[in-house]
């Protein structure tokens, strides 16, 4: 007997799917924006940055390049209360993203500052500026012009992998794509909705990113 089709059966669910890809949004939202943060300040430190706390960023960011996502989320989901810190999934969730993404994006900007001529260094230094403002006006705007399609697609990467949050009851898509098939037994319909909109979040966040870019460093050049 041919499978029968049934998409009706997972848009019954619409407010369920809503509400979760308004999650993943969220989770995103944050993570790029405090692992992005994370990430410039990892990258300070490793290249202009105090020697004494080299090797600790250096050791984070080793640490969390080399292991799964899955485990940093459990460790700060699960770990963390053991030390007196109290985290609800969501807190948990979008702080397991930045650290992770504050890791990857250290790295890609650090490869940034390093390409940049020692030229600009000491035209800032003439100018009488602090090490301070060099990197930040004169730096840091190109370093991140250069690596920004790359930095683009790791926040993507990262928008993608918190499709795991949902291993700790965090409502993002995935787990309402779960919740949706536990009602319906419609797996293969709601598996394949749900990797339409994820690839549609893909594309969007990623021409947004772009756009970003484009009125950032248009705005830095003049």
């Amino acid at each position: 007997m041919a499978y029968q089709y049934d998409f009706g059966a997972v848009f019954d669910y619409t407010p369920v799917l809503v509400k979760g890809i308004g999650v993943t949004v969220e989770l995103i939202a944050f993570g790029a924006v405090a692992g992005v943060a994370l990430g410039i300040a990892c990258a300070w430190v490793r290249t202009q940055g105090p020697a004494w706390l080299r090797a600790p960023v250096a050791a984070y960011v080793e640490v969390i390049r080399n292991t799964p996502f899955l485990i940093q989320l459990f460790f700060v989901f699960f770990g963390l209360p053991s030390l007196g810190v109290q985290l609800g999934e969501m807190q948990a969730a979008c702080l397991a993203m930045a650290l992770n993404l504050g890791a990857y994006s250290a790295e890609i900007i650090r490869a940034g500052i390093d390409a940049t001529p020692k030229g600009q260094y000491e035209a800032g230094a003439s100018l009488a500026m602090t090490r301070f403002q060099v990197f930040r006006h004169v730096v840091l705007k190109p370093a991140l012009k250069r690596i920004w399609p790359a930095l683009s697609s790791q926040i993507v990467i990262v928008m993608l992998g918190s499709a795991v949050c949902s291993q700790i009851a965090a409502e993002d898509l995935t787990f309402a794509a779960n919740f949706i098939q536990s009602r319906n037994f419609r797996a293969f319909e709601v598996y394949l909705v749900t990797t339409g909109i994820y690839l549609a979040l893909a594309i969007l966040l990623r021409q947004l990113l772009r756009l970003a870019g484009r009125c950032l460093f248009r705005k830095a050049a003049r």
